[in-house]
């Protein structure tokens, strides 16, 4: 296979973008991400687009070519398809596109997603969302994703001694981060105390534990390393890109406070990349739930297992400390268009390793970017490295 760089990056802010349609923000983060390639829409010759519920909120299906039309690129032949995978629909295109350009099928591809969450009530939007759960062993029983999320918290608090404060920690210092990043939703510094005595969604989950409902869209350009370089002087290489499959109901899986995906998942990853967990500086993980961030640093190998909470009490997901963890924000701070998560996160690495992040800059020379669908029953992992 061929090996594949990122050389264009684009995203919208992330938030609730009243007078912006789906489209509008599809074309907004792809005509950056183009700009920032140095390349014409007449190049492209396939876009892979992530979106997880148009079709449900805004009543619009067959999404890829709908946006295809409305950037203007249909004269220019090239194939244009959506890929869903839940909330890791962004990580699914992402890693559609890499097969593309590595198989040699390809060679300059757009790949981006979208997600436009907020003209419907939260209600409606928590519906659409549940879809992502089993339907009918989970969902029609009365489960959300707060409260799935909430069983995995309670039961990894009562099996490993895990503390409702070092939970908390997680939000907080996505807070901060997201603080100083011009792109994020949510800009306001927390506590941990605020966290605890937010409004109660599913105990021990508060308000301040769980991603906000989003609007927002990014976009990444592909190439063979090759071609990269006739394009920029500083081509990210994708030195993996991974995916692995979980058990969606949690009453299958053998153990729930661990994502079997997770685990497989980064095993690939690392083995691909020639890679450790040690080896990672930058690291964007999908935080829908405290608990789903704090898990993942376990399975991921950054904590031993049931060591997750000391980690962070310990000061391990601070900025340049042992990994800096969600520069960005992550989801809880940034935002979750869910159809835009797992490319966004990829944009915030690329902006890092090139060293010109407009929030907070962070060190490091490789990066990994972890996108999960439900409860971590689908797993997207990609590990970026500067060339």
């Amino acid at each position: 296979m061929r090996e594949v760089a990122i050389i264009g990056v684009g995203q919208t802010k992330y938030g609730e973008h009243w007078t912006k349609s789906l489209r509008d923000l599809a074309v907004e983060a792809g005509l950056k991400a183009v700009e920032d390639a140095g390349i014409s829409g007449k190049d492209i010759q396939a876009i892979f687009g992530g979106n997880m519920s148009a079709g449900t909120v805004v009543g619009q299906d067959h999404v890829a070519a709908i946006l295809a039309d409305f950037a203007g690129l249909i004269g220019n032949d090239l194939a244009a398809m959506r890929v869903e995978s839940a909330c890791a629909s962004g990580g699914a295109a992402l890693h559609t596109g890499y097969m593309a350009v590595a198989s040699g099928m390809y060679d300059i591809v757009l790949v981006g997603g979208v997600e436009k969450m907020t003209d419907v009530s939260s209600e409606s939007m928590t519906d659409a969302l549940a879809s992502a759960a089993d339907r009918e062993w989970e969902v029609f029983f009365g489960a959300t994703f707060p409260s799935l999320g909430a069983m995995m918290a309670r039961r990894h608090m009562h099996q490993y001694g895990t503390t409702r404060e070092q939970l908390a920690m997680i939000p907080v210092q996505c807070h901060e981060n997201a603080s100083y990043n011009p792109y994020a939703q949510l800009r306001n510094r927390i506590t941990v105390e605020q966290v605890i005595n937010a409004p109660m969604v599913a105990d021990p989950l508060t308000l301040l534990d769980c991603s906000p409902m989003s609007d927002g869209a990014a976009a990444v350009i592909l190439a063979p390393m090759e071609i990269a370089k006739k394009y920029t002087d500083t081509p990210i290489k994708i030195s993996a890109s991974t995916a692995a499959t979980e058990y969606v109901s949690l009453h299958s899986r053998e153990d729930i406070t661990t994502s079997r995906a997770n685990v497989v998942a980064a095993r690939r990853a690392y083995k691909m990349a020639k890679k450790e967990p040690k080896d990672i500086d930058i690291l964007e993980v999908h935080d829908a739930f405290s608990i789903i961030a704090l898990i993942a640093l376990e399975d991921l190998g950054f904590a031993p297992k049931g060591q997750g909470g000391r980690f962070v009490e310990e000061g391990g997901i601070a900025p340049n400390s042992d990994v800096s963890f969600n520069p960005s924000g992550g989801l809880k701070a940034k935002g979750h268009p869910v159809g835009a998560t797992g490319v966004g996160q990829v944009v915030e690495i690329v902006h890092q390793l090139r060293k010109e992040s407009k929030g907070l800059q962070v060190d490091g020379e490789v990066g990994m970017a972890h996108n999960v669908g439900g409860t971590a029953s689908t797993v997207f992992i990609h590990i970026l490295e500067v060339v």
